[in-house]
């Protein structure tokens, strides 16, 4: 199984709609396992991260006035990327992590960015 992410509108009656993913977009957020061993990371914790690691125990639904905030803590995650694999325990080599969760993290920043752009959330299940 593997996390997705998604941009989601929320309609008049409180129901969120998720939309569709562009043409030359992805929606691969991570293997589910990623949920605890990177996500939701000690290495992850240890930047302050807040959204990330409630996918340790659940899904995570960022609403659109967190969505800023959202792209910040993913640019710290960014930025840390070689100490986030470093505190992970991979199933590969390390290179290859890094790029898979680059990557996986490209795909999340991206839909973030999206979700700004038209007053949507991003939601990761």
């Amino acid at each position: 199984m593997s996390l997705s992410v998604d941009v989601f509108l929320v309609g008049e009656d409180d129901g969120i709609r998720v939309l569709e993913v562009p043409d030359g977009c992805s929606d691969l957020a991570g293997f589910e396992r990623w949920r605890t061993t990177v996500w939701g990371s000690q290495a992850v914790r240890s930047l302050g991260a807040r959204f990330f690691p409630v996918l340790a125990g659940d899904d995570l639904r960022v609403d659109a006035d967190q969505v800023r905030a959202f792209r910040r803590e993913c640019a710290v995650l960014r930025e840390n990327l070689e100490d986030i694999v470093a505190g992970v325990n991979p199933v590969t080599t390390a290179g290859k992590l890094l790029g898979q969760l680059s990557d996986r993290l490209a795909n999340i920043e991206d839909a973030a960015r999206r979700a700004e752009e038209v007053g949507g959330g991003v939601l990761i299940w």
